[in-house]
């Protein structure tokens, strides 16, 4: 997934979870200290993102670092898309 819809689904995601927009928004943005996030949020926020881009996420690789930036995060789930083995047929 290109890295630049990997941050807008992001957005879409955040915005779900929080019920506003976010202006400002960018890859620096805090999830924790700018957009208050919680450990139940999180947990929405990583189900959405699972719904929205198809990616099954393993929280036993998750660590604080990912959900440190937006830029961090979109660094996981790229990680993760490229684990993700490409069908030829």
């Amino acid at each position: 997934m290109e890295r630049a819809r990997t941050v807008e689904q992001i957005r879409v995601s955040l915005e779900a979870v929080l019920n506003h927009e976010l202006p400002g928004f960018d890859e620096r943005t805090r999830l924790f200290e700018d957009l208050a996030l919680d450990s139940t949020s999180v947990l929405e926020l990583l189900i959405g993102l699972e719904d929205s881009i198809g990616l099954e996420i393993d929280p036993t690789e998750l660590n604080a670092e990912v959900f440190h930036t937006v830029g961090s995060l979109t660094d996981y789930v790229c990680e993760q898309f490229a684990k993700v083995p490409v069908d030829l047929r």
